[in-house]
């Protein structure tokens, strides 16, 4: 399965300890520059910008070459360049959690995922605690509704 992700998503797993969520559910995870960029950023907390100083063999770098398609211009440079990548790999899958560029990768007919499919599918496979990675990402300044966390909560604990 070829998967693409957005800064976000890994960002967050890292941030919560779960970064190796994504080798157990997938065998590769291809970024763009962009997003690599992103996670080395002197924004980015000190652990993660030296994660990605050396990152593992199953996170692959890509370039993204040509002219970007002119409607990804409003999203953030990682989200345009990982929608653009996706299309040209075809790749089966993209994780990206921004409501703009979710919407955008729907017009551009590619499968998306976010970091809350992620822990889902996990929880799914009995791959994490998820009320802890739950709790952890509350400590996090990840922002999603309150009733979304619950429902997903519910749907593994009813």
């Amino acid at each position: 399965m070829k998967v693409v992700s957005d800064t976000s998503p890994i960002c967050y797993l890292w941030l919560i300890g779960h970064i190796d969520l994504l080798p157990g559910l997938f065998d590769y995870i291809f970024i763009p520059e962009a997003v690599c960029f992103e996670l080395k950023d002197k924004g980015a907390p000190a652990g993660l910008r030296n994660w990605m100083n050396n990152p593992p063999a199953w996170l692959k770098v890509e370039s993204v070459k040509g002219k970007l398609d002119p409607s990804l211009h409003r999203l953030h440079p990682g989200e345009s360049e990982a929608i653009s990548l996706a299309q040209r790999i075809s790749a089966d899958l993209l994780l990206l959690d921004e409501k703009a560029a979710r919407q955008a990768a729907i017009e551009q007919g590619l499968r998306i995922s976010g970091l809350l499919g992620i822990l889902n599918e996990a929880a799914s496979r009995k791959l994490l605690d998820l009320p802890e990675a739950i709790e952890l990402l509350q400590h996090t300044n990840f922002r999603i509704a309150p009733h979304i966390l619950r429902s997903l909560l519910y749907k593994h604990y009813r």
